[in-house]
C-alpha cells in the first residue's frame, strides 16, 4: 500500500503572502507569523513576497493575479472579517472562502487559507499570536505540506 503524505519543507521556488489592509492591526501579526514559519523551515527570505489588497473581499483576484503571474509556487491569504450588526460578515467570509478556493483548483497552485473569521476583536487578537496561536503561522505551514504534497503526486511538476 502506498501513502503519500506532504512535509514541512522549503519548496524550489517563491512563496506569496496576499494579506489584506482592512484590519490591518490583526492582518500585519499574521504576515509576520506566516514569513517566521516559512523562514524556520528553510525558505529564503528573499524568496516570500507580500502582496497587499484592500481587503478580505479582494484576496480571490489578487491571489489569482499572483498565480497567473508564473512566478509563485503556492500563496498564503491573510485577511481578518469580524462579524457586525449586518450581514456584511457572512457575504465577505463567504466570497474569500470560495474565491480563493477557486483559485488553487483552476490553477492547481496551492493557496493557503488564512483568512480570520471571528466573532469579535478579542477572537481575533487570540489567532493572531495570543493565546490561540498564530494562523498566519499555521496556514504557511500548511501551504508547505500541500506544496511538499503536490509535488509527489505530480511527479515533480508542482
Amino acid at each position: 500500500m502506498s501513502t503519500f503524505e506532504g512535509h514541512l519543507r522549503a519548496p524550489d521556488g517563491e512563496i506569496a503572502l496576499v494579506a489584506a489592509r482592512f484590519n490591518e492591526l490583526i492582518v500585519n501579526p499574521l504576515i509576520e507569523g506566516a514569513r517566521d514559519a516559512l523562514i524556520r523551515h528553510g525558505l529564503a527570505a528573499d524568496r516570500i513576497t507580500t502582496i497587499r489588497c484592500p481587503g478580505s473581499f479582494e484576496l480571490p483576484l489578487t491571489c489569482q493575479s499572483a498565480v497567473r503571474s508564473g512566478r509563485f509556487v503556492g500563496v498564503v491569504a491573510l485577511g481578518c472579517v469580524i462579524r457586525g450588526a449586518t450581514a456584511h460578515f457572512e457575504y465577505v467570509s463567504a466570497a474569500a472562502a470560495q474565491g480563493l478556493l477557486r483559485v488553487s483548483m483552476e490553477s492547481a497552485v496551492p493557496v493557503a487559507f488564512g483568512v480570520l473569521t471571528v466573532e469579535n476583536l478579542e477572537q481575533a487578537f487570540e489567532r493572531a499570536g495570543s493565546k490561540a496561536g498564530n494562523k498566519g503561522a499555521e496556514a504557511a505551514m500548511a501551504l508547505l505540506e500541500q506544496i511538499d504534497l503536490q509535488r509527489q503526486l505530480c511527479g515533480g511538476q508542482a
